[in-house]
C-alpha cells in the first residue's frame, strides 16, 4: 500500500483579530466528528484530523491527504474555520516519523 503524504493545515483557535476562540474544549469536539469509538470504548481520533495544544492555542491538524479521502469532512473543517474566523496555516509538510511507540505527545 503506497502511502501519499501531502502536509498538512493547522487551524488555531484564535480568530484574525487575536482572541481566543471559545469553548476551550473546541479542537476536541471538531476533531471528534472524524472520530470513532474503540473496542476499549474510548475516543479514537482519526490520523487524519487530531487536536493538539502548540505554543498554549488549541488547533486541530489536518492531514491534506484527507481531502482525497473525505472530500465533505475536509471541507467541512475548512468550512468551519472560516465561518468562525480561525487562523488557517500550513503545518508540518514532511511525514512524520512514528515508529512503534512514537506518537505526537500533542504539544
Amino acid at each position: 500500500m503506497e502511502t501519499l503524504f501531502l502536509g498538512e493545515i493547522v487551524i488555531r483557535g484564535v480568530t484574525s483579530h487575536g482572541r481566543p476562540f471559545r469553548p476551550s474544549d473546541w479542537a476536541e469536539r471538531l476533531a471528534s466528528v472524524a472520530s470513532h469509538v474503540g473496542r476499549d470504548n474510548r475516543l479514537n481520533y482519526s490520523p487524519h484530523v487530531r487536536p493538539v495544544t502548540r505554543d498554549g492555542v488549541r488547533c486541530v491538524v489536518i492531514d491534506r491527504a484527507l481531502e482525497r479521502r473525505d472530500s465533505r469532512l475536509y471541507r467541512f473543517l475548512l468550512d468551519f474555520a472560516r465561518e468562525n474566523d480561525l487562523q488557517i496555516c500550513t503545518g508540518r509538510q514532511e511525514e512524520r516519523d512514528c515508529g512503534p511507540g512514537q506518537g505526537e505527545s500533542g504539544s
